[in-house]
């Protein structure tokens, strides 16, 4: 929706359609840019320079409609509905999906994350091995993955957190899918645009399965030469797409500058600031935390408070409005992290809370002390007379604990 407001009335998060009054004067420069409004800095420059009302964009904001502007609620007769409804159903089908509980859309959710995996492995191979790549099974991938966390953002997101070094290429690129999905549609994406994103992120490091196998499983830090090497992954993906039936200059932007950084300090062109779109810094930001928190041939996988907290300290590199934003939508402790209660009891982030991400819902499960299971209960933590809450992330071998056995225990109905 576009709506015509007064420069006062801009804030952070709104996208700027167009300049519709400026005033003039000899010194003034005639502001055409069109873009997101990140901080107040860039109000200020707009007021200096004579800005007077704006067009706003607000399917493409990340704030709601100041509720001054929010059309009113109008009550209407029976046969208004009626044609509404009729002229509806002749020029539009719209497609609903009944919203389930993240015990009901595990079960699914999680045969649907192996069977992908195992796909994903094949085509990686075949890539690898010189065959032409499938974009019909990563369309239908990227299809399952939107439609799953529609139905609930929860579970496909609670998967992410299973760990195995040895096919982290393939599971790398669902993980970023789901994430990328779960985010967009925090962030009020529509569902076509987010399956669009979805694409994106599994194709973002396909190229990969061109370079030289051994170095990506090489159990150490590559050298700098190696890492030249690895940095034609970006160009191989492009390779791999070109010519492909329903590639969107959407995905293409996600696919070359994934790896770009805000201060020019990225690959493979250097590009900087406002030349990266959103898309491409929400990739950005996906791909590094999923890099972070996933076991590597060379590395074991950080906890992701320390992985958000990266992102966060890193505002050179990262845009830090949306790293907040994916703090909010995650969590602190995000779904399918085992936690440390204040309490000596180990719990399992089971629910997010957008609101406080430092509270979640958890199912307690583990007496820490005397190291032992209890029978599991749920708990939220946001609740005003609940005194518990998480003092830490905790590795599942620090206590001997299988999380994927887990999750089955505690999620499968």
């Amino acid at each position: 929706m576009l709506i015509t407001l007064p420069i006062s009335e801009l804030a952070p998060g709104m996208f700027v359609d167009s300049v519709s009054k400026q005033q003039e004067s000899v010194n003034s420069i005639k502001i055409k840019t069109r873009g997101l409004v990140r901080d107040k800095s860039i109000i200020q420059r707009l007021i200096a320079e004579g800005v007077e009302e704006l067009l706003i964009d607000f399917t493409q904001s990340d704030v709601a409609i100041p509720s001054k502007y929010q059309p009113p609620a109008t009550e209407q007769s029976s046969s208004q509905v009626s044609s509404k409804k009729s002229t509806k159903k002749n020029t539009t089908k719209i497609k609903t999906e009944k919203v389930v509980t993240v015990e009901q859309e595990f079960a699914k959710a999680s045969v649907a994350y192996e069977q992908h995996g195992r796909k994903l492995q094949t085509m990686y191979g075949d890539i690898t091995s010189g065959l032409k790549m499938n974009i019909s099974l990563l369309d239908e991938i990227a299809v399952d993955i939107v439609e799953s966390v529609f139905r609930n953002h929860d579970a496909m997101t609670i998967l992410t957190r299973l760990k195995d070094k040895h096919i982290y290429n393939w599971r790398h690129m669902i993980n970023t899918a789901i994430l990328v999905t779960v985010f967009a549609k925090y962030l009020g994406y529509k569902e076509a645009t987010v399956k669009e994103l979805a694409m994106g992120a599994l194709l973002h490091d396909l190229g990969q399965a061109k370079m030289p196998q051994g170095l990506l499983s090489k159990p150490a830090e590559l050298t700098n030469s190696e890492m030249q090497i690895v940095r034609k992954h970006v160009a191989q993906s492009l390779g791999l797409v070109k010519g492909e039936a329903g590639i969107t200059p959407l995905m293409l932007d996600m696919i070359v500058n994934h790896h770009e950084r805000l201060d020019g300090s990225g690959y493979p062109r250097g590009v900087k600031g406002d030349k990266l779109s959103r898309p491409a810094r929400i990739m950005a930001i996906i791909d590094v935390y999923d890099a972070m928190t996933a076991d590597r041939p060379h590395q074991l996988g950080d906890e992701p408070i320390n992985a958000l907290r990266y992102l966060l300290a890193n505002k050179q590199l990262f845009d830090g409005e949306l790293v907040q934003r994916f703090i909010k939508c995650l969590g602190v402790h995000p779904v399918g992290t085992i936690v440390k209660l204040n309490n000596e009891r180990l719990a399992l982030v089971m629910e997010g809370n957008h609101e406080n991400p430092i509270k979640p819902k958890v199912k307690v499960f583990y007496n820490a002390k005397h190291k032992h299971h209890i029978t599991a209960k749920d708990v939220d933590l946001n609740k005003q007379d609940n005194e518990l809450k998480i003092i830490s992330s905790i590795r599942p071998l620090e206590y001997q604990l299988n999380l994927a056995r887990l999750l089955k225990e505690h999620l499968l109905v």
